[in-house]
């Protein structure tokens, strides 16, 4: 069987753990961080790890096949 490309975008977003759960970072963390609506609380939350779903870890498994 062939090597199997890893998808670039999903290598620099997605780690497995030894349990082999799906590990991301959360989305909407980049910029607009002082007063617009975002509080100290849901910016403090997004700095925590979280799990992919497990309607999507097949899915990014197949993208991080060597990882």
């Amino acid at each position: 069987m062939p090597k199997l490309k890893t998808h670039s975008g999903a290598k620099k977003r997605f780690n497995l753990t030894k349990s082999g759960k799906v590990k991301r970072a959360h989305a909407f963390k980049s910029h607009l961080l002082n007063g617009h609506g975002k509080t100290t609380k849901r910016k403090r939350g997004h700095r925590q790890t979280a799990y992919a779903d497990k309607t999507n870890e097949s899915a990014v498994k197949r993208m991080i096949p060597y990882k």
